[in-house]
């Protein structure tokens, strides 16, 4: 229904750009966890692109299919998993993402909210102990703690070099253990595993247009400035970890589950911003940021309607 969101790329070119952006930063995950990352990720989109695939079939719209939602939407949901939990979960995952949250509604652009985040909520709360074993290293995983660069003398050598080089001319100090963020070896969260491939793809994301950019300019801001201020925390690592990054750039600014003007949207970014902080700082859920997406993605159809009345007139939708 009108009125349109309009971006620069169209569904289908945005889906595959999304798609390369999360899978680049499943690979990073993979190189040091024995590619359990890619397993979980390739069972997660067999298992997306089957129930799509059925569907289609029977209702005479395979065609639809080259459109890569379900790629995107699998790759996604592999994001937000523990790099230890079994694919078979991603693949349940998955399965409930395309069926119920996507195609109960109506399929692409009829759902209410993102099926990646559908999916990961159903896994999240169906299996909560086997979600939170996934999360902690046992002896039997060899997984080591160590960040990227391998060992504390070399991250401390580069990160000496930023500080006389880079970081000099304006005055700042990045502090030692900083750059083990950018590729934890941990079990955590993959999206967290592989943080330096998904900055590089929001870059990507950015200059292909394929978002509204400002909208995780807004988010960043307002949940930056909370933390500054209310958190008494560091706000460098409030933005590294918790899959904040991910809710900034894939989450929160998707066209389908977010108004339709730029004010309505800004709202949303408010509204996600204040609630990551409230259930990351206040109720200590490290991963407060998605569950902050959900509660906005509830609200949208409130916004929408507001926006229907207030800034759009009928003579307007109608043409």
């Amino acid at each position: 229904m009108k009125p349109q969101i309009s971006l620069a790329r169209q569904t289908t070119p945005r889906m595959w750009i999304v798609s390369m952006a999360a899978f680049l930063t499943i690979v990073q995950s993979s190189l040091t966890d024995s590619f359990s990352s890619l397993v979980i990720a390739v069972v997660a989109m067999g298992a997306a692109f089957v129930c799509e695939f059925i569907i289609y079939f029977r209702t005479g719209k395979s065609a639809m299919i080259k459109d890569g939602s379900s790629i995107a939407s699998a790759l996604i949901l592999t994001l937000l998993l523990p790099n230890n939990i079994s694919p078979v979960y991603a693949a349940i995952g998955a399965v409930f993402a395309m069926i119920v949250v996507k195609y109960s509604f109506g399929g692409l652009g009829a759902n209410w909210m993102n099926p990646a985040l559908g999916g990961w909520l159903f896994v999240r709360f169906s299996w909560s102990g086997i979600f939170e074993k996934a999360m902690t290293p046992t002896v039997e995983s060899n997984i080591s703690h160590i960040g990227v660069f391998g060992d504390s003398s070399l991250a401390e050598s580069v990160t000496n070099f930023l500080n006389n080089t880079i970081f000099s001319l304006t005055g700042a100090e990045l502090p030692v253990g900083y750059l083990d963020v950018f590729g934890h070896r941990s079990a955590i969260l993959i999206v967290d595993r592989g943080l330096l491939a998904l900055l590089l793809g929001t870059i990507i994301i950015a200059a292909s247009q394929t978002i509204r950019v400002w909208v995780p300019v807004v988010y960043l801001t307002v949940y930056g400035a909370m933390v500054k201020f209310f958190g008494g925390g560091d706000v460098l690592t409030a933005f590294l970890s918790g899959g904040t990054i991910a809710v900034a750039f894939l989450l929160l600014p998707e066209p389908v589950t977010s108004p339709k003007s730029n004010r309505g949207m800004c709202v949303c970014a408010l509204f996600a911003g204040v609630f990551t902080f409230i259930l990351r700082y206040q109720s200590g859920e490290l991963y407060g940021a998605f569950f902050a997406v959900a509660l906005a993605n509830a609200i949208v159809p409130v916004i929408k309607g507001l926006e229907s009345r207030l800034l759009y007139r009928g003579s307007e939708i109608e043409e």
